[in-house]
């Protein structure tokens, strides 16, 4: 399928989202949930799978939403056609704050390895497909599974990394050692891997785990700051109706405690 060339622009600072810009004609496709807005003349379609084996007839189609399923994805994605006879704009909204990445896949060979939550929207006829990690250390104690998203075509695809972004290229036999769930994506070329923490006692009471992942160039890698998982455990640690701590509970004197010394001290 050919792959359509959409202008865009990316908004936003630690929120951010992207416009996409369509020709009459032109399409983009969307993870389910994403969307933040869109211009009159364009139409919104769900489609089975992940919209690029729309031509295949069912099996195609059921193949695409295969690959979806596997990688933990929804069975659906939403693709948006500009139906209008002007330029139209779609767009949208990063789930968490970090950043925005804007990728050319004909300017890195085509293909993309990425988290399974990081997609956010593509040109339509981009591919979204798996990547099995082809080593069982990666496959079994990465954080990121044994399963990662494949991004194939020659379009721009659009992923999400949180916090802050870092990007880098590996020259051949350049190695990165990372936490799992920092890293967002990496080109094909790059060898990924799984390596054991050392020492008992770093991995017992260091916090960053058993295993960290090593990154070997050469190829370019986009690692984030702040992953999903990072941060949906410090939320549910401080919830107190998950079993966490709220701010004053820490201390004695805690709001809790000094308003009820101040307004609930009598018995009568």
């Amino acid at each position: 399928m050919a792959m359509d060339v959409v202008d865009y622009e990316i908004f936003g600072t630690d929120m951010q989202y992207v416009e996409v810009e369509l020709d009459p004609g032109e399409a983009a496709v969307g993870e389910a949930g994403v969307m933040m807005y869109m211009q009159d003349g364009i139409q919104m379609d769900t489609v089975f799978g992940d919209g690029a084996q729309q031509s295949g007839g069912f099996f195609g189609k059921l193949l695409g939403a295969g690959k979806r399923l596997i990688t933990g994805e929804g069975l659906f994605t939403t693709v948006f056609h500009n139906e209008g006879t002007g330029k139209r704009r779609v767009a949208f909204a990063a789930p968490y704050p970090g950043r925005i990445i804007a990728v050319d896949l004909s300017t890195i060979g085509g293909t993309l390895i990425c988290q399974k939550d990081s997609f956010l929207c593509a040109a339509k006829g981009v591919s979204l497909g798996i990547a099995f990690q082809k080593k069982l250390g990666a496959g079994f104690f990465g954080g990121e599974g044994f399963i990662m998203q494949k991004l194939d075509g020659d379009g721009m695809a659009f992923v999400h990394a949180g916090g802050t972004l870092m990007e880098k290229t590996l020259v051949p036999g350049e190695q990165l050692r990372v936490d799992t769930g920092c890293v967002v994506a990496f080109q094909p070329t790059v060898d990924f891997d799984i390596q054991y923490v050392g020492k008992i006692k770093s991995a017992l009471f260091g916090g960053e785990g058993l295993f960290f992942a090593t990154l070997t160039g050469p190829g370019k890698v986009w690692l984030q700051s702040l992953p999903l998982s990072r941060l949906a455990n410090r939320i549910v640690m401080s919830a107190p109706a998950a079993g966490g701590r709220s701010a004053d509970q820490g201390s004695l004197l805690g709001a809790g405690v000094l308003g009820g010394i101040l307004g609930g001290g009598d018995d009568d």
